[in-house]
Protein backbone atom coordinates (compact mmCIF):
# COMPACT_ATOMS: atom_id res chain seq x y z
CA UNK A 1 0.00 0.00 0.00
CA UNK A 2 3.15 2.22 0.46
CA UNK A 3 4.16 1.22 -2.35
CA UNK A 4 1.20 2.16 -4.37
CA UNK A 5 1.00 5.84 -2.52
CA UNK A 6 4.27 6.78 -3.54
CA UNK A 7 3.89 5.80 -7.19
CA UNK A 8 0.51 7.79 -6.88
CA UNK A 9 2.42 10.62 -5.88
CA UNK A 10 5.37 10.43 -8.19
CA UNK A 11 2.57 9.85 -10.94
CA UNK A 12 1.06 13.00 -9.73
CA UNK A 13 3.69 15.38 -9.98
CA UNK A 14 4.60 14.25 -13.28
CA UNK A 15 1.15 14.32 -14.62
CA UNK A 16 0.99 18.33 -13.52
CA UNK A 17 4.42 19.03 -15.20
CA UNK A 18 3.55 18.12 -17.97
CA UNK A 19 0.13 20.37 -18.10
CA UNK A 20 2.20 23.37 -16.96
CA UNK A 21 4.53 22.94 -19.64
CA UNK A 22 2.13 22.06 -22.72
CA UNK A 23 -0.47 24.34 -21.20
CA UNK A 24 2.08 27.32 -21.30
CA UNK A 25 3.34 26.15 -25.14
CA UNK A 26 -0.09 25.85 -26.43
CA UNK A 27 -0.88 29.42 -24.87
CA UNK A 28 2.50 30.95 -27.01
CA UNK A 29 1.30 29.49 -29.68
CA UNK A 30 -2.45 30.17 -29.89
CA UNK A 31 -0.72 33.67 -29.02
CA UNK A 32 1.24 34.05 -31.28
CA UNK A 33 -1.29 32.59 -34.42
CA UNK A 34 -4.08 35.26 -33.35
CA UNK A 35 -3.66 38.52 -35.10
CA UNK A 36 -5.65 40.45 -32.22
CA UNK A 37 -3.18 38.79 -29.61
CA UNK A 38 -0.24 40.21 -31.46
CA UNK A 39 -1.98 43.59 -31.78
CA UNK A 40 -2.04 43.35 -28.31
CA UNK A 41 1.11 42.46 -27.32
CA UNK A 42 2.39 45.82 -29.58
CA UNK A 43 0.32 48.00 -28.00
CA UNK A 44 0.54 46.81 -24.11
CA UNK A 45 3.28 48.69 -23.40
CA UNK A 46 1.63 51.94 -24.25
CA UNK A 47 -1.04 51.22 -22.54
CA UNK A 48 0.50 52.14 -18.97
CA UNK A 49 0.61 55.52 -18.56
CA UNK A 50 4.13 56.63 -18.13
CA UNK A 51 5.03 58.71 -14.89
CA UNK A 52 5.72 62.27 -15.01
CA UNK A 53 8.53 64.13 -13.13
CA UNK A 54 6.76 66.76 -11.57
CA UNK A 55 10.07 68.02 -10.10
CA UNK A 56 11.20 71.59 -11.03
CA UNK A 57 14.87 71.44 -12.35
CA UNK A 58 18.06 71.83 -10.40
CA UNK A 59 22.00 72.18 -11.41
CA UNK A 60 23.13 68.75 -10.99
CA UNK A 61 26.79 69.51 -10.91
CA UNK A 62 25.80 72.63 -8.26
CA UNK A 63 23.88 70.04 -6.13
CA UNK A 64 26.95 67.18 -6.18
CA UNK A 65 29.52 70.64 -5.09
CA UNK A 66 27.29 71.38 -2.25
CA UNK A 67 27.17 67.94 -1.00
CA UNK A 68 30.63 67.84 -0.04
CA UNK A 69 30.31 71.43 1.65
CA UNK A 70 31.46 71.48 5.70
CA UNK A 71 28.48 71.68 7.83
CA UNK A 72 29.20 75.72 8.58
CA UNK A 73 29.05 76.44 4.46
CA UNK A 74 25.23 74.96 4.46
CA UNK A 75 24.27 76.34 7.21
CA UNK A 76 25.18 79.69 5.57
CA UNK A 77 23.90 78.78 2.61
CA UNK A 78 21.26 77.86 3.81
CA UNK A 79 20.34 80.88 5.50
CA UNK A 80 20.89 83.36 3.38
CA UNK A 81 18.12 80.67 0.80
CA UNK A 82 15.33 80.83 3.21
CA UNK A 83 15.77 81.99 6.71
CA UNK A 84 12.37 79.92 7.84
CA UNK A 85 14.35 76.64 6.28
CA UNK A 86 17.49 77.52 8.39
CA UNK A 87 15.31 78.14 11.46
CA UNK A 88 13.94 74.64 11.41
CA UNK A 89 17.66 73.26 10.90
CA UNK A 90 18.45 70.50 13.23
CA UNK A 91 22.38 69.51 13.48
CA UNK A 92 22.89 65.44 14.16
CA UNK A 93 26.74 64.80 14.49
CA UNK A 94 28.01 66.74 11.22
CA UNK A 95 24.86 66.14 9.20
CA UNK A 96 21.93 68.70 8.64
CA UNK A 97 18.17 67.62 9.28
CA UNK A 98 15.04 69.85 8.23
CA UNK A 99 11.48 67.87 9.03
CA UNK A 100 7.76 69.39 8.36
CA UNK A 101 4.40 68.52 9.78
CA UNK A 102 3.26 68.35 5.92
CA UNK A 103 5.07 67.84 2.66
CA UNK A 104 6.97 71.01 1.70
CA UNK A 105 5.74 73.17 -1.40
CA UNK A 106 7.65 72.15 -4.37
CA UNK A 107 9.96 75.41 -4.36
CA UNK A 108 11.23 74.73 -1.11
CA UNK A 109 11.87 71.13 -2.24
CA UNK A 110 13.64 72.71 -4.74
CA UNK A 111 15.74 74.62 -2.94
CA UNK A 112 16.52 72.11 -0.42
CA UNK A 113 17.66 69.40 -3.62
CA UNK A 114 19.66 72.39 -4.98
CA UNK A 115 21.43 72.73 -1.77
CA UNK A 116 22.33 69.14 -1.29
CA UNK A 117 19.62 67.74 0.99
CA UNK A 118 17.79 64.31 0.20
CA UNK A 119 15.00 62.59 1.42
CA UNK A 120 15.21 60.05 4.04
CA UNK A 121 11.89 57.95 4.31
CA UNK A 122 12.65 56.37 7.34
CA UNK A 123 13.57 59.38 9.39
CA UNK A 124 10.62 61.45 7.54
CA UNK A 125 13.35 64.35 7.01
CA UNK A 126 15.12 66.64 4.51
CA UNK A 127 19.41 65.31 5.45
CA UNK A 128 22.52 66.78 3.96
CA UNK A 129 25.59 65.04 4.74
CA UNK A 130 27.89 67.89 4.44
CA UNK A 131 30.77 65.71 2.87
CA UNK A 132 30.22 62.63 5.58
CA UNK A 133 28.25 59.86 4.01
CA UNK A 134 28.87 57.13 6.66
CA UNK A 135 26.46 57.88 9.01
CA UNK A 136 23.80 55.46 8.20
CA UNK A 137 22.70 52.88 10.86
CA UNK A 138 19.45 51.39 11.89
CA UNK A 139 19.59 53.19 15.07
CA UNK A 140 18.58 56.95 15.87
CA UNK A 141 21.77 59.29 15.38
CA UNK A 142 20.66 61.25 17.99
CA UNK A 143 22.03 58.53 20.93
CA UNK A 144 25.42 58.56 18.85
CA UNK A 145 25.57 62.09 18.16
CA UNK A 146 25.71 65.68 19.78
CA UNK A 147 22.13 67.49 18.40
CA UNK A 148 21.17 70.95 18.43
CA UNK A 149 19.59 73.76 16.25
CA UNK A 150 21.94 76.53 14.81
CA UNK A 151 18.94 78.54 15.31
CA UNK A 152 18.62 78.55 18.85
CA UNK A 153 22.31 79.05 19.66
CA UNK A 154 22.16 82.47 18.21
CA UNK A 155 20.78 85.69 19.37
CA UNK A 156 19.75 88.33 18.07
Amino acid sequence: MTGRQFSKKKHMKTTSQKNTETGSLKNQSNQSSTPQAAAQTATAPQAQPEKKDNRLPIDTEARKQNRTLPTEKVLALLQQQDRRLWEMAEVVGKWIWVSFSEQPAPTVRQTLAQLGFHWNRTRQAWQHPCGQFRLSSASDPHEKYQAYHPADATTN
